[in-house]
């Protein structure tokens, strides 16, 4: 399976924003944007001016950058988007978010995006009762995601769950931190997803 290997935190600097792709780390004073809040390279720190094109690119990049997907699933879930009623902008969105490592991301079982694919690639979630290794399955309303007997022992989940307050749980999931279990009780709401991002300049980009 391709995926990026190199340093996180220069995705980062390169879109100008958070993509809090790197955990705890995101929100202490290590935070690359905290240091260094210019573009990696050695030409970083010039002035940088962007075309229609330019800024559409740059808003796909991020987009692509914070769910961890690759060229190829992101224009089969724009053309899923397009094929739906409503905006096609919000549409991508929600298919997005209901990815099951997104999904895994917002209860709080994981403190990034990227540890939370790692986590359901190794077998650690059941969805329904049944083990789950594919990190782009979109989950539906009434499904529940809970942990293996053994995940419940795995450190870094345990601790992930502890700092959840860090982070709000959206409106469409409900987390059981308990019984690690959590449940899927509606469809993603764009006003719930902060990160600032313009989804329109993404369906334009593929409209051309």
């Amino acid at each position: 399976m391709a995926r990026y290997r190199g340093s996180v935190c220069r995705l980062c600097r390169r879109e100008a924003t958070k993509l809090f792709l790197k955990g705890d780390r995101c929100y202490s004073e290590k935070c690359a944007i905290e240091r260094r809040n210019y573009p990696p390279g050695q030409h970083g720190q010039g002035r940088t001016r962007f075309s229609d094109y330019g800024l559409q690119l740059r808003e796909k990049q991020k987009v692509k950058r914070i769910y961890g997907v690759l060229e190829r699933k992101m224009v089969r879930t724009m053309k899923q988007a397009a094929r739906m009623k409503g905006l096609s902008g919000e549409n991508l969105l929600s298919l997005l978010e209901r990815r099951l490592d997104s999904v895994v991301f917002r209860l709080g079982f994981a403190t990034s995006r990227v540890e939370a694919r790692q986590l359901v690639r190794h077998g650690h979630f059941l969805v329904n009762g049944r083990r789950a290794t594919i990190p782009s399955m979109l989950v539906k309303p009434g499904w529940r995601i809970t942990l293996t007997d053994k995940a419940k022992k795995v450190e870094r989940i345990t601790a992930s769950l502890d700092a959840l307050e860090r982070r709000s749980v959206p409106s469409w999931l409900e987390i059981d931190k308990e019984n690690f279990e959590g449940t899927v009780t509606g469809m993603p709401v764009r006003d719930e997803i902060t990160l600032p991002i313009q989804e329109q300049l993404i369906v334009e980009l593929y409209s051309r």
